[in-house]
């Protein structure tokens, strides 16, 4: 390399950014749909289901010079069980380490308790404060102003933007200003990264989605996916075996259906979107378990990249 390009290249380096930004708010805010929108392909799970989220997923996007690391937290409610717990504390932990914090609030909500709750704590966080309202597609204009103004009074953010996660309104100004904060620095991850989050564990997260959609008022929030196997084949295809597992034999049997017709169907929406993420023909096979207190297991907890709460 010449001294000239070698300049050159210091001085690319040297304009580079990189930052993590966490994405904080009340369950069903958005922030899933949001973090698969700024990254612009699904890292992350979406259901009707409250509390999807379960541990911290990174999504990476590049804007101009800056890389920024999207950190989805779980949703922030009030705990109830061990579980809840651990989710709430790898948010709240998502928040503290990062160069900024976007709270993503449900415009039609307002300033409700949850809301509330949240800037309680966001107040003792030392980063730069955006605030996301979401879902303005649904909203009267001179209402969102309203909760625009009731959420700055609460807590002042160095910007307020409307979006709509679900169509993208908004979302590319929330980019660029994020962008525009991040800080000096190389980038962490190569150009076309878009997630840190492992295939096997992304796998068994597309699964769980498809179950809570399928089963949405059925099925007990405690349900949980591991993938036991992946096998990848010459011809480029790959094998992969799960296990769903719940916590009573009367769960099992509505997971499974009269005649295995719903594991099929499924097997079957998971498998299409395994292969269309993968890009490479998929065989899965998927298996229904009880584990009786699963969320009482310290091992379940680091699978899920949480830490188990003893208190």
């Amino acid at each position: 390399m010449s001294d000239r390009d070698e300049s050159q290249s210091d001085a690319l380096e040297a304009a580079h950014r990189c930052g993590f930004v966490a994405l904080i708010g009340a369950p069903n805010a958005g922030k899933s749909t949001l973090l698969n929108r700024l990254v612009g392909a699904k890292v992350s799970i979406v259901t009707h289901k409250v509390q999807t989220t379960r541990s911290l997923v990174r999504g990476i996007a590049v804007r101009g010079p800056a890389q920024i690391v999207f950190v989805d937290t779980p949703g922030i409610f009030r705990p109830k069980r061990r579980l809840d717990t651990a989710m709430v504390r790898s948010a709240w932990a998502g928040a503290t380490d990062a160069d900024a914090v976007v709270m993503i609030a449900d415009a039609r909500k307002g300033l409700d308790e949850e809301a509330e709750a949240i800037l309680a704590r966001l107040r003792d966080i030392p980063h730069r404060r955006f605030l996301a309202l979401n879902k303005i597609d649904v909203m009267r204009r001179d209402k969102l102003l309203e909760v625009t103004a009731a959420f700055n009074a609460a807590l002042p953010f160095e910007r307020t933007f409307m979006i709509s996660a679900l169509t993208g309104d908004g979302v590319d100004d929330l980019m660029a200003a994020l962008a525009e904060v991040m800080p000096a620095g190389p980038w962490l991850y190569p150009e076309d990264q878009i997630s840190d989050f492992p295939l096997r564990q992304l796998a068994a997260e597309i699964t769980r989605e498809k179950l809570y959609l399928r089963l949405h008022q059925e099925l007990p929030y405690e349900s949980h996916v591991e993938t036991e196997t992946w096998t990848e084949h010459r011809d480029g295809s790959v094998r992969i075996e799960q296990t769903i597992y719940v916590a009573r034999e009367s769960q099992r049997a509505i997971v499974l259906g009269k005649n295995g017709r719903t594991i099929k169907e499924i097997g079957a929406a998971s498998r299409e979107e395994l292969a269309a993420i993968l890009e490479v023909p998929v065989h899965l096979s998927l298996f229904v378990k009880v584990r009786e207190s699963w969320a009482d297991d310290p091992e379940r907890y680091r699978e899920m990249g949480l830490d188990f709460p003893r208190d």
